[in-house]
């Protein structure tokens, strides 16, 4: 990385891995029973785990079916101070967004876009105070 290199990613704070609604048990079963991580939330159909400001999210989505093989199965949250500004510059950069920065109902903001081999990546604004 140059000197000149921007440095407003921060850390990858979460991983989020989409799974086929009707698996959800089965695949919720195998983290929680299997390899005994405990979960911080629990609830039908979404299910995280945290390790510092690390989370890992499975969640039942109605674009996922089957095995792993799409796309959207899998998503690299990338944390930033201020979502629109490295928007702006990624997309300068040549990349193109499936979601423009957007607020949540959490309180944070998050922008969604591929990296070359399809893999989804997203910018996480979090709110103030939020771990």
């Amino acid at each position: 990385m140059s000197e000149d290199a921007p440095r407003d990613i921060g850390a990858i704070i979460g991983v989020i891995l989409g799974v086929d609604p009707d698996r959800f048990e089965t695949i919720r079963d195998f983290y929680v029973e299997t390899l005994g991580l405990p979960p911080r939330v629990d609830r039908p159909g979404h299910i995280n785990f945290q390790w510092g400001d690390t989370r890992l999210t499975i969640s039942a989505h109605s674009e996922v079916h089957g095995a792993s093989d799409e796309p959207r199965r899998t998503m690299l949250n990338l944390a930033v101070e201020d979502i629109d500004a490295v928007a702006a510059r990624l997309r300068a950069a040549g990349v193109t967004f499936i979601r423009e920065p957007s607020a949540e109902p959490w309180g944070g903001s998050i922008a969604t876009f591929e990296d070359p081999d399809g893999n989804t990546l997203q910018l996480m604004q979090r709110p103030p105070g939020m771990a």
